[in-house]
C-alpha cells in the first residue's frame, strides 16, 4: 500500500515527523490497543467474541440456505408441487433466523465500535487537556490546525472502520473456506472430450474462481493504485478548509468588520477550490474502481452459469446443483475479492489512523519536553464500559 503523506508539527521549536505508514500505524496501535489490553479489557474481548460468534452464526444460516436453494430448484425442475410447498414453508424459519442473526451482528459490531471510540476519545482528550498543553500545540502553516476535529471525527473513523473492516475480512475468509467446499464437492471434475483426446480438469470450478478473482484483484490494484493517496489528499484539503474557517472566526473578534473581509473571502475561496479539486480527483478514481466492481457484479453470475452449462447439458448436474454452485461461486469470488470491494474504505481508514497517530506523536513530543506531565496522565479505561 502506498505511503500516505502526513502532517508535521511545530512543538516548542522542535519538529517531529513520522516518515512511514508502518510507523504511523504502530504509534496509533500502541495507544488504541489499550482498550483491548487494559484493566477493563475483558469487556472488550467479550464483545469481540460476540462479534466472531455473530459472523459464524450468519455463515451457518447462509450455508443452510445454499442447500435449501438446491432442493428448491431441484423440485422446481421436477415440477414437484409437494416438495416446493414444503421447501417454501422451510424458508420461513430460515429467513427469520437470518434476520435475527443480522440484527445481533449489527448490535455486537456497533457496541464494540462505540465503546472503543469512547475509550480512545477519552484518552486523547486527557492528553490534550493535561496541564493546558493544548496552548503549546500548534501546527505548521498549511496543515490541519484543529486537533479537536481529529479527536472528535478522526478518532471515530479510526475505531469504527477497523472493526467494520476486520469483521468483513473474517466473514470473507470463512466464506471462502466454507463455500469452496461446495464448489469442490458439487462441481467436481470437468471432462472435455475431443477428437482423439480426453482432458480432465479436476475441481474446475475452484480453479476458475481462483483465477477469476486473481485477475479481478490485479485489475483493481492497477486501476486504483492512486486511490489511497488521492483520498488522503482529499481529507487533508477538507481539514485545511475547516482550519481556515475556524481561524477566521477566532480573529474576527479582534478586527473591525470592514478590515480583512476581502482577505477572509479569498482565503476561504482558495481553500474551497482545493477541496473541490480534491473531490474531482477522488471522483475519477472511484469511477475507475466502479468499472471493476460493477463489471464483476454483471459478469460473475454469467460466468458461473456458463461453467456449469456443460455438465448440466450432459445430465451430470441437476438444476438445483447449478443454482447451488452458482450461489457458492458468487460468494467465494466476493470473498476472494474483499480487498477490491474495500479498497476505498481501507484508504479512508488509514487516512484517519494517520491523522490520529500524528496527533499522538505531537503529544509524545510534549511529554518528552515535560516529563512530569507524561507521568500524570491516567488511561481512561473506565470509559470502555460506558
Amino acid at each position: 500500500m502506498a505511503v500516505i503523506a502526513t502532517e508535521t508539527y511545530r512543538l516548542r521549536g522542535q519538529v517531529r515527523e513520522p516518515d512511514t505508514q508502518l510507523g504511523l500505524a504502530a504509534r496509533y496501535w500502541r495507544s488504541a490497543s489499550g482498550f483491548w489490553r487494559g484493566p477493563g479489557a475483558w469487556k472488550a474481548q467479550g464483545l469481540a467474541g460476540l462479534v466472531v460468534c455473530s459472523v459464524i452464526l450468519q455463515l451457518s444460516i447462509q450455508y443452510r440456505l445454499n442447500y435449501w436453494g438446491r432442493d428448491f430448484f431441484d423440485a422446481f425442475g421436477r415440477r414437484d408441487g409437494a416438495t416446493l410447498q414444503s421447501q417454501a414453508l422451510l424458508f420461513l424459519p430460515l429467513a427469520g433466523a437470518s434476520l435475527l442473526a443480522t440484527v445481533f451482528a449489527v448490535w455486537a459490531r456497533m457496541t464494540t465500535q462505540r465503546r472503543w471510540r469512547a475509550w480512545l476519545t477519552g484518552h486523547l482528550i486527557d492528553r490534550w487537556l493535561l496541564h493546558e498543553r493544548f496552548r503549546n500545540l500548534t501546527f505548521t502553516v498549511g496543515e490541519d490546525q484543529n486537533p479537536e476535529y481529529r479527536i472528535a471525527e478522526d478518532a471515530r473513523a479510526a475505531t469504527d472502520a477497523p472493526i467494520a473492516l476486520a469483521v468483513g475480512l473474517l466473514n470473507a475468509v470463512l466464506s471462502a473456506i466454507i463455500f469452496i467446499g461446495i464448489l469442490w464437492n458439487v462441481g467436481g471434475d470437468l471432462i472435455v472430450e475431443g477428437r482423439g483426446f480426453t482432458l480432465t480438469i479436476p475441481k474446475y470450478l475452484v480453479i476458475a474462481v481462483a483465477l477469476y478473482s486473481a485477475l479481478l484483484t490485479l485489475a483493481a490494484m492497477v486501476i486504483g493504485r492512486r486511490l489511497v493517496s488521492v483520498i488522503a489528499s482529499k481529507n487533508a484539503a477538507e481539514a485545511q478548509f475547516r482550519s481556515v474557517g475556524s481561524h477566521l472566526q477566532e480573529r474576527s473578534a479582534a478586527l473591525p468588520t470592514a478590515i480583512g473581509r476581502p482577505e477572509q473571502h479569498h482565503a476561504l475561496a482558495e481553500a474551497l477550490g482545493i477541496v473541490i479539486a480534491s473531490w474531482r480527483r477522488v471522483c475519477f478514481q472511484l469511477m475507475r474502481m466502479t468499472m471493476v466492481s460493477q463489471g464483476n457484479i454483471l459478469l460473475a453470475p454469467v460466468l458461473a452459469w456458463g461453467l456449469c452449462a456443460p455438465k448440466y447439458l450432459l445430465g451430470s448436474m441437476s438444476l438445483g446443483e447449478v443454482a447451488q454452485v452458482t450461489a457458492a461461486f458468487i460468494t467465494v469470488q466476493a470473498a476472494l475479492n474483499w480487498f477490491v470491494e474495500n479498497y476505498a474504505g481501507l484508504a479512508d481508514c488509514m487516512s484517519s489512523v494517520n491523522r490520529v497517530a500524528s496527533l499522538l506523536f505531537a503529544f509524545d513530543q510534549l511529554d518528552s519536553d515535560d516529563p512530569v506531565s507524561a507521568g500524570a496522565l491516567a488511561t481512561p479505561s473506565d470509559m470502555a464500559g460506558k
